[in-house]
């Protein structure tokens, strides 16, 4: 309960403090491409529930027909803007409006597309879904640089699923084991700090559009 009502009181705060920053942000998406500001994908929740996340849209519209579910590098689908929002990770922002509707958290395993969760060994499926999905967690914070690391291989979306996946399922799988409002506090404060640019910049998510 206590988990619940910081994501709620923190969520609600965010979005009212950052109000006048998505309304630029979503006049720049429309200004730079084609369709809607937020892009919404099926992600799979709590004890194996589907909802829709929220993401500002980072490529164009079409994107989902024009290649795989992962993105990689330089990819060509990206927009202007949508580099530049991925750089910094404000695509993930409209999240906050998931975490207000009970969907996802601040901190937890982030959420997956349900192609990727059929793969999950069945034990560490169960501990993961077990928690509620977050906009970060340390392996997200961990693997920053996936996209970079995807595109150097010869096959991304195999080595996603054989490598980076596994790894990135594990780590999930133990914070789900021993998550605490302390250690969410901890994981909150090293995010905002990536964010600022203390201790590296990532890549952002790979997979979000």
């Amino acid at each position: 309960m206590l988990k619940r009502a910081c994501d709620l009181l923190l969520s609600l705060l965010g979005l009212l403090l950052l109000a006048p920053f998505f309304v630029i942000i979503a006049l720049a998406i429309k200004l730079d491409s084609r369709g809607p500001v937020l892009f919404r994908q099926q992600r799979v929740g709590r004890h194996g529930a589907l909802f829709d996340i929220h993401k500002f849209r980072t490529m164009v519209a079409d994107a989902p027909e024009r290649g795989p579910p992962i993105t990689v590098g330089d990819d060509a689908r990206i927009t202007r803007m949508g580099r530049f929002l991925r750089a910094r990770r404000l695509d993930e922002l409209p999240q906050l409006i998931d975490v207000i509707k009970g969907d996802m958290s601040l901190v937890g395993p982030r959420p997956e597309l349900p192609r990727y969760v059929a793969l999950y060994p069945a034990a560490l499926r169960e501990r993961v879904l077990a928690v509620r999905p977050g906009l970060t967690d340390p392996a997200a914070l961990a693997y920053l640089d996936e996209s970079a690391l995807l595109a150097r291989a010869a096959d991304p979306e195999r080595e996603y699923v054989e490598v980076l996946m596994p790894a990135k399922l594990q780590a999930s799988a133990d914070y789900a084991a021993s998550a605490s409002l302390g250690t969410d506090l901890r994981v909150l404060v090293r995010t905002l700090a990536r964010l600022f640019g203390v201790g590296g910049k990532g890549q952002g998510s790979p997979r979000g559009r």
